[in-house]
């Protein structure tokens, strides 16, 4: 599967944005996704993550309250909603997939086998 991310650019802290990553080459209801950030200078790590179908969710506890994952698997893509974004927020978010029709979310980045090319999120204070 391939993945391609977008949606993310320049905001002040307090701001929204939605992030999305759409999916081709695969069976997209298959797969489990989850989003990673990295930092400048910092290791990637894991924000949130669904199920094949969206009934498990998993989340960073930084971001819990505020960021909320979704997926539309008619579209293929799977969505990153960040609110009340803070300087802190600011990285490289990555979408992730791996085959996976359970429940259980894996929180590291080398479960994930596919990933996008990356979208920068810059929040200003």
């Amino acid at each position: 599967v391939q993945l391609q991310a977008f949606g993310g650019g320049l905001v002040q802290a307090g701001d929204s944005l939605r992030l999305s990553c759409a999916a081709s080459g695969g069976t997209f209801s298959s797969y489990a996704l989850a989003w990673f950030r990295q930092a400048p200078g910092k290791e990637r790590e894991f924000v949130a993550a669904i199920s094949w179908n969206g009934d498990s969710r998993s989340s960073a506890n930084s971001v819990k309250g505020r960021f909320t994952i979704s997926r539309d698997n008619a579209k293929s893509t799977v969505y990153l909603q960040m609110n009340s974004l803070k300087p802190e927020d600011t990285a490289v978010f990555y979408c992730a997939a791996v085959p996976n029709k359970g429940s259980l979310l894996h929180r590291t980045p080398s479960s994930y086998p596919y990933w996008g090319q990356g979208t920068l999120v810059t929040v200003s204070s």
